[in-house]
């Protein structure tokens, strides 16, 4: 025993009857009446629009005997009737999908000569035309083109940018469009109708919802709960036949996402896993109603396809959330949505935890300006005898600010010629001796149980005198600090940052304007001696040095690490034949 689908058997067969594609079937019908049909169309758009019905319609117009191919198909001369039921000799259906090779085009050119058998246009209609190839595209063009008299090319197709432009050009196109919840659920309802199916309008809506804007996946729903559930059918019955929770766990886990709350979103997350849900159908569902919370945000409340009652709901939700709060919701959980693994929950309480947890503020960073020092920055004393009191000196504001970071000199902050006394309600914070004196130097025991009121001396290093180096020693000693001279566009260069790297490469001669460098590896001194990094290098010590340079580099054999690894293990240096291997 068969049963034919409610797609099939509900098809419309008017152009009045297509659903949600008025734009569409009106300039059609309007050609037919004037009599100026295109020789090829091109039906564009999602799966289940009507692509392929308004083809067939269209075919069943042109060749009605009733209106003389003028107007709407009577549906009951020979001709419709045998298109209908796919007997018409004169209309032919290619599924490109299966027919995609130049041969099957060349077969279909040389068919397309003849002339119709019996109605008065033949018709071709090319489902998933897409699908055909280059090869197979490129055969077809110069048919669509200048196609024989009395032939009509359809072309239906749900990816357009695949289609050549070629061919796009030389058909009149149509985009049909996504239907709207509302047009589904009005078929829907049309169809249970005629069907004799007593159905809710919340189990209509959900149905409507679900098909994604597919007439024929709506009808497909429809036909499915139907069969399960026999006549009557309720908002549970579709929310268990697609696999849905019977309750309203997604709306729960919805307000928990609103109002913050991660604990409850875990809970009710668990208890979805626990009682077998399926948990992808379950986040389709959540992203759906995170979809509607943000165009009810938004202030589009009639796009969300919600009734009054679901309308009222969220919109109470809204009034407690922010967009950024559901745009990161929603970002979050439509990307499960794309290839994760939904067999545990840990993905979705990932999801729900990133977007319901806060994060922690950031510490504050209070940048110490020169100038009197305020309660807030922290002063400092020294610890006297208890019959006096606590002093406390107020630095003079220093020229520029010191930043005190590893490696660089600390400028030392003079004590002002007057003490102003400590407040008793300023804090008191000690400042520990390790913190304060060079790395080699040792406090004293005595200096451990005192505050210090001032930065001590810096480390002695040597300081750049602004003049030109003209002397190895000169440039051997302010290497370090020559090299932070360097042009700042080349301060991401590989050069600088070999010849900054400490222990690696130091300056071994400076004569007549050339710099020998001597490298620990001979890895850094063949990178410096290519051609583009020795000219870089060359600039940056011409920088440094305040006169033009040119650079030479050598290996330094006798410090080389090899070298000092025999040394470890027992062996001695008898003779060095060449202290430096040179690479000019």
């Amino acid at each position: 025993m068969s049963c034919q689908v409610y797609y099939r058997k509900w098809r419309p067969q008017r152009l009045s009857e297509v659903v949600g594609q008025e734009p569409i079937t009106r300039t059609l019908l309007s050609a037919l009446n004037q009599r100026r049909l295109a020789q090829a169309y091109l039906f564009c758009g999602p799966r289940g629009t009507g692509k392929t019905s308004t083809g067939r319609i269209l075919a069943k117009a042109v060749n009605c005997l009733s209106n003389e191919g003028a107007g709407e198909p009577c549906n009951t001369c020979s001709m419709c009737r045998a298109i209908t039921d796919g007997r018409a000799m004169d209309v032919i259906e290619i599924d490109a999908a299966s027919n995609t090779g130049v041969d099957d085009i060349r077969e279909l050119k040389e068919r397309v000569n003849y002339a119709p058998a019996e109605a008065r246009f033949k018709v071709y209609i090319i489902d998933e035309v897409h699908m055909l190839s280059t090869s197979a595209s490129n055969a077809l063009l110069k048919t669509l083109e200048e196609p024989p008299p009395r032939v009509i090319f359809i072309l239906a197709t749900t990816e357009l940018h695949k289609i050549l432009p070629t061919i796009m050009s030389r058909c009149q196109r149509f985009d049909f469009r996504r239907l709207s919840a509302k047009d589904i659920a009005g078929k829907l309802s049309e169809v249970a109708a005629a069907e004799g199916i007593d159905i809710s309008e919340s189990a209509v809506a959900m149905l409507a919802r679900a098909a994604g804007g597919a007439l024929r996946d709506a009808e497909n729903l429809l036909q499915q709960v139907a069969t399960v559930r026999g006549g009557h059918i309720g908002l549970k019955d579709v929310q268990s036949s697609l696999g849905l929770t019977g309750d309203d766990r997604s709306g729960k886990l919805l307000a928990a996402i609103a109002t913050g709350d991660a604990a409850a979103g875990l809970r009710l997350l668990h208890g979805v896993a626990a009682d077998g849900v399926d948990l992808k159908q379950f986040n389709r569902e959540l992203v759906e109603r995170l979809r509607q919370l943000l165009m009810v945000k938004a202030g589009s409340a009639d796009a969300a396809g919600l009734s009054d009652n679901e309308l009222a709901e969220t919109k109470a939700l809204a009034a407690a959330t922010t967009i950024e709060q559901i745009l990161k919701a929603l970002k979050g959980f439509s990307a499960l949505s794309a290839g994760t693994d939904m067999g545990t929950p840990l993905a979705m309480e990932m999801a729900l935890v990133d977007a319901t947890i806060k994060p922690s503020p950031a510490e504050k960073i209070v940048e110490v300006k020169p100038g009197r020092a305020e309660p807030a920055q922290l002063p400092v004393r020294k610890v006297e005898p208890a019959a006096k009191p606590a002093e406390v000196t107020s630095p003079s504001p220093p020229k520029e600010s010191v930043r005190q970071s590893k490696g660089e000199p600390v400028a030392p902050i003079q004590p002002a010629a007057a003490a102003t006394p400590v407040s008793a309600d300023l804090p008191l914070v000690p400042v520990s001796p390790v913190a304060i004196q060079p790395k080699d130097s040792q406090p004293s025991p005595g200096a451990k149980e005192r505050m210090v009121d001032e930065v001590p001396p810096p480390v002695n290093e040597p300081k750049l005198t602004g003049a030109p180096v003209t002397t190895l020693e000169e440039l051997q000693d302010q290497w370090p600090q020559i090299l932070t001279q360097a042009p700042p566009r080349l301060r991401r260069s590989t050069a600088l940052a070999i010849l900054r790297s400490a222990g690696i490469v130091q300056p071994v001669s400076f004569n007549n304007g050339t710099i020998t460098l001597s490298f620990k590896f001979a890895v850094h001194m063949n990178k410096i001696n290519e051609p583009e990094n020795k000219k870089i290098t060359a600039e940056i010590l011409s920088a440094c040095v305040g006169a033009p340079c040119q650079v030479a580099c050598v290996f330094d054999q006798v410090s080389n690490h090899l070298v000092k690894e025999a040394q470890k293990r027992g062996a001695e240096i008898i003779k060095v034949e060449d202290k430096w291997i040179s690479q000019k």
